[in-house]
């Protein structure tokens, strides 16, 4: 693929009338999705060597943000084992790799290197958006929380609908592209670009942890 057409597609969405910026708030929390052990541990099916790298970028950045005092959320995914999976529906039926998800499964902890602190809020979630059937966005207004700086796993999954759900509940999203992870480059890729150029704002480490530590940028 010739290195022009990456610039040449975006110019096109700018003409189009997409890819307009959106300004970083003034209360920020950090969102950090699914950052656990099944994608990071080799003998689970959804592991794969992104997400190893992309974790190191989430604790530089849940480390900056703490430093910050900015709020710090982390999501996991949680299914009764008693039911198979019923409180998953169609999208446990759908990705039965969800299964790694069952309570009791070693595969759904958080990652020892990177633990929620005790007075740091948890979502447990069924679904792929971090907002859909929790009370997020309800904790979120209630600290008045502006923009949800997003990280974790998967961009084209639980990141991507967190991202829309964000945008649609009024809060300004801000992806940071070296804290996500995918099974590949293309989908990883692919998504950030459609973030960037319809509901987000797609950033590098570097310029998010100068938002999280106050400049701009």
């Amino acid at each position: 693929m010739s290195q022009e057409k990456p610039g040449l597609l975006e110019a096109d969405y700018q003409r189009a009338g997409f890819g307009a910026h959106l300004p970083f708030g003034t209360r920020p929390a950090l969102l950090v999705v699914d950052v656990v052990e099944a994608y990071l541990r080799p003998e689970s099916g959804l592991y794969a060597p992104a997400f190893v790298a992309a974790l190191e970028s989430n604790i530089r950045l849940v480390a900056a943000a703490r430093q910050a005092g900015v709020p710090v959320i982390f999501t996991t995914m949680l299914y009764c084992a008693g039911t198979a999976g019923l409180d998953g529906g169609v999208f446990f039926r759908k990705a039965p790799a969800l299964r790694a998800y069952l309570a009791g499964s070693p595969l759904a902890a958080f990652s020892p290197r990177l633990l929620p602190r005790a007075d740091e809020i948890v979502v447990s979630k069924q679904y792929a958006s971090a907002f859909f059937g929790t009370s997020l966005a309800s904790t979120l207004n209630a600290m008045r929380i502006d923009t949800v700086m997003l990280t974790g796993f998967s961009t084209s999954g639980c990141v991507r609908a967190s991202t829309l759900d964000a945008m649609q509940h009024g809060f300004v999203p801000f992806v940071v592209r070296e804290a996500c992870g995918d099974r590949d480059a293309r989908p990883h890729e692919a998504n950030l670009f459609d973030l960037q150029a319809k509901y987000a704002e797609v950033v590098g480490e570097q310029q998010a942890l100068a938002l999280l530590a106050g400049q701009d940028g």
